[in-house]
Order: structure tokens, then sequence, then C-alpha cells
């Protein structure tokens, strides 16, 4: 069975609490739930992460991501600043898909520039939890063709 990692940045843990008009009132756990759901309909596997700590991500992926089938990877404020993130992804040279629950292009200016999506094979925006799922169902797609 396919294995996908599921990697949440910097306040995301803080999810159904903070700027509920922005990210909806669904907490990380919810997410979590829906997508593992998801995952049994689609036959994949998924592992779960968060942390609000820029080297715990690098790390993660580091230790998790060779082995990975793909990473679904949401690094909230570090997207726009982390080269040590964008790095680790490239490094390990695991397909990536970045996601975020709003759309950073309809918020502050500084969030507009991503310095993961190049090294990923796509961004999902602005699609709340939804986004999520659209990369898990891209990557069952692609591994019904291997």
């Amino acid at each position: 069975m396919s294995v996908i990692l599921v990697i949440n940045g910097p306040n995301l843990n803080l999810l159904g609490t903070r700027q509920t008009d922005i990210y909806g009132d669904k907490g990380l756990k919810e997410l979590n739930e829906e997508l593992s759901k998801l995952a049994g309909q689609l036959e994949v596997s998924l592992k779960f992460f968060q942390s609000n700590s820029e080297g715990d991500i690098i790390d993660y992926l580091h230790k998790e991501g060779p082995a990975a089938d793909g990473i679904i990877i949401n690094p909230a404020a570090f997207t726009h600043y982390s080269y040590a993130i964008r790095d680790a992804i490239s490094a390990i040279e695991t397909e990536t898909v970045e996601v975020h629950i709003s759309n950073i292009f309809s918020r502050e200016e500084f969030r507009h520039k991503s310095v993961i999506s190049p090294v990923c094979s796509g961004q999902i925006c602005g699609f709340g939890f939804y986004g999520y799922a659209m990369a898990l169902s891209y990557f069952a797609d692609i591994f019904k063709g291997k």
C-alpha cells in the first residue's frame, strides 16, 4: 500500500480556534479523520505530522520522506521564507504537493510568494480542507498507474 505523508506547519495545531473566518471551525483532528477516511476508500496509507518548529519538519522530511510515495505539505508561514524546508523537499526527491487552506493570493502581499512551490508538483490553495483531499486524490490516481 502506498504511503503519503501529511505534514502541517506552524499554528495549524490551532485549527478550529484560530481565525475561524479564514481557516474554518474544524480542527486538525477533524482534518486527519476526514483524510484517513478518504485514504481508506482510495487504498492508501497516511502518516500525519504537525510541528511549529522548522527544524522538526526538516528532520521529519529527512527521516520519513525518502521511503514515502508522496508528501502533502502545508508549510503555513514557512511557505514564504523557509529555504531550509525547500531544500529538504528537493533533497529527498519524493513527489510533493503544497496545500493551503486559505487562498494565499487574496491575503496580505507577503503571503503571495511561496519559496516551497518551485520544488513541488503543484500547489492547491483556497479550498479549505478540500485542498488536502484534492492532493490525496491526485496521488491515488497516479499510484493506480504504477
